[in-house]
């Protein structure tokens, strides 16, 4: 369902952690880097090099979103009141693809990009198109009813390896899912730690 699928595997690698908690990821088998040298004892990484490194796995947990996109979501979280690594974490959960993807509809992210591009997904009985789409507290998101027999659905819904958060409320038979609140930080089912205000550390330099 998604042109990074192999990319999205070597994400994980760099990385060396399973930042989507799936089955297949290479990581579940080695843990070091790809490539020749990616064996090589790693050296002490400095603070520039750690707060990059948050970056690059939360905005690639997302499904990879643009370096443009991603820091105008920077801009938003410092101008609300609050924390801005909670903020910009709020910001990011509130995304349609994210919200379709965290009510199972979808099983990855890469997957809940395009299928809300392909006009499968309704907020609030309209159908919505874009991805990025930020969904308030108290809307409704629907498969459009042509759309719930897919296979891809019907596998999401089953998977056992995540569940949905206690924050949006779901109707897999109905296929309907509603945002009751914007999370925090410690209510998000990262399978990874995710260190939001390393993020907002490193746009801020």
């Amino acid at each position: 369902m998604s042109k990074r699928i192999t990319a999205k595997h070597k994400l994980d690698r760099r990385m060396g952690q399973n930042i989507w908690g799936r089955p297949k990821s290479p990581v579940n088998k080695r843990e070091y880097g790809p490539g020749q040298h990616g064996q090589r004892r790693k050296g002490k990484m400095s603070d520039f090099g750690t707060q990059l490194r948050a970056k690059q796995k939360l905005k690639g947990y997302y499904g990879s979103i643009t370096e443009k996109q991603f820091r105008r979501y920077y801009a938003e979280a410092i101008r609300m009141k609050g924390d801005s690594g909670e903020n910009l974490i709020g910001l990011l959960e509130r995304r349609l693809d994210a919200v379709v993807y965290r009510a199972k509809f979808v099983p990855t992210v890469f997957a809940a990009r395009q299928f809300v591009n392909h006009g499968h997904v309704k907020v609030n009985g309209v159908r919505v198109n874009i991805p990025s789409f930020l969904v308030k507290a108290g809307d409704v998101i629907e498969v459009k009813e042509g759309s719930r027999q897919l296979e891809l659905v019907v596998v999401a819904a089953q998977l056992p390896e995540r569940d949905v958060p206690d924050y949006i409320e779901v109707d897999h038979s109905k296929m309907t899912a509603r945002v009751t609140r914007v999370p925090s930080l410690g209510e998000v089912p990262y399978p990874v730690q995710m260190e939001p205000n390393l993020v907002i550390e490193f746009y801020s330099r």
